[in-house]
């Protein structure tokens, strides 16, 4: 029987005639949906100075989410902590984590989450170039487990599970060194010569570890219907001069990021790697990923119209019953 797990992450879209409150309410009703339909997890997303989502604040909205479901577990996919003190951080989520024990997951990425002007705004005459993000990691896994120089009051009786989210081989083995669950975003990344490679030197250092990749998926009734879906799903990618890659899902602000890093830049658009299909074409595909060594898939749902995303995560449903 299959083993691996299936949850969601949820980005509180601005779809087309809502305002911020609508997409964070929709956000809610998501993951109260996602917990009758079985999910293991929902997650909530950091992003600034965005107009087309509104979770600029997953902290927030996750304490909401859990005070109004029951089990599902509620989590950051995540938090930015380049711009954040891991001690605060900590604490944050040991408040949660009192709250709801056994219910928190504590997801963190190392990117920025927005444009250059936001980052700074965050970080407030104290930049990071985010070379120290490794350190930050197991400074915060210390005060999650309590072995910190200083306790990250108040100290829940089930700790928030700490897990790392990235792109690349890099990350993978700094998770696995930490014998912590690892989140390789393919919907961001989906080189996937990169992917089985992150999952290899993950699985070496740590064999029982769990390894999860977050993807975008559209499901539909028909093929047609999921095709038609998806041909709304582009993303931009931004490439900095003697930076990094960044990745944006509207031209507009690929081009805003490009002007605010005042570096020379260009601005790719290509296809987002979406799987659509049928559920029979979608749970072919992730029984490929799960016998390469995939434990659970965290899904992105990129459909931008309200009722078909509600759909396609009703119909992938069936895929996480059938693994218990």
């Amino acid at each position: 029987m299959t083993m691996y797990q299936l949850s969601i992450l949820d980005q509180s879209p601005v779809l087309e005639g809502d305002t911020p409150r609508d997409a964070l309410l929709r956000t809610v009703e998501l993951a109260q949906f996602a917990e009758q339909q079985g999910y293991k997890r929902f997650w909530v997303s950091e992003h600034h100075q965005a107009t087309e989502v509104a979770g600029s604040s997953p902290e927030v909205l996750v304490s909401y989410i859990l005070a109004k479901t029951n089990h599902i577990r509620v989590g950051s996919g995540g938090v930015m902590l380049s711009h954040y003190s891991p001690y605060k951080v900590a604490e944050n989520f040991n408040v949660l984590a009192n709250l709801a024990p056994g219910r928190v997951d504590l997801g963190i990425g190392k990117a920025p989450g927005g444009l250059p002007q936001a980052t700074k705004a965050l970080q407030y005459n104290a930049l990071s170039d985010t070379k120290d993000f490794p350190q930050r990691v197991e400074a915060l896994q210390r005060y999650v487990q309590g072995n910190g120089e200083i306790l990250a009051q108040p100290i829940p009786s089930i700790q928030p599970e700490l897990i790392l989210l990235g792109g690349s081989v890099d990350s993978a083995k700094h998770a696995a060194t930490l014998g912590i669950t690892y989140v390789f975003a393919q919907f961001i990344n989906s080189d996937e010569a990169v992917l089985l490679e992150a999952l290899q030197s993950y699985k070496e250092i740590s064999p029982k570890g769990n390894f999860a990749i977050g993807v975008a998926v559209i499901a539909a009734d028909t093929e047609e219907e999921a095709q038609r879906l998806a041909t709304d799903t582009d993303i931009y990618k931004v490439h900095v001069e003697n930076d990094r890659t960044y990745t944006l899902t509207s031209e507009e602000t690929a081009e805003r990021f490009g002007k605010e890093s005042g570096k020379k830049y260009t601005v790719e658009r290509t296809k987002s790697p979406v799987i659509f299909g049928t559920v029979d074409k979608i749970r072919e595909k992730f029984e490929q990923l799960h016998a390469a060594g995939v434990e659970e898939f965290i899904l992105h749902n990129p459909i931008r119209e309200h009722a078909s995303r509600f759909r396609s995560i009703e119909l992938l449903s069936p895929l996480q019953l059938a693994v218990h």
